[in-house]
């Protein structure tokens, strides 16, 4: 059982279950006009640390600006732009879900 909950086990696997899971749906509602903001959603693994950010380096090829710069300023709008507020509203309970798969099959 101690094993399972080691970030090296169990534990990292949920937590890598629930950060793709996320990131998917993360991805899949950001609005499209160049696709380069939805294309620019990345993810981090760091133990049981699991973390989805946009891509600093991305960039819009129309306009040159960094998605990093103007996805904030989109996601602010709120509604259906709101892309990880909604990600956090929408599918936490599967990411949670994930993730406690994940654990369980890391049990004996």
């Amino acid at each position: 059982m101690i094993a399972a909950l080691k970030p090296a086990g169990g534990l990292g696997r949920a937590v890598k279950a629930a950060t793709l899971e996320l990131h998917r749906y993360a991805a899949t509602i950001t609005h499209v006009d160049t696709g380069a903001l939805r294309g620019s959603h990345r993810m981090r693994l760091d133990g049981a640390r699991g973390e989805i950010f946009l891509d600093p380096s991305a960039q819009n090829p129309r306009s040159g600006v960094r998605t990093a710069e103007y996805g904030p300023e989109e996601h602010d709008r709120g509604g259906g732009h709101a892309f990880y507020e909604r990600t956090v509203i929408e599918r936490s309970d599967r990411a949670g879900q994930a993730a406690i798969d994940a654990i369980k099959e890391a049990l004996p």
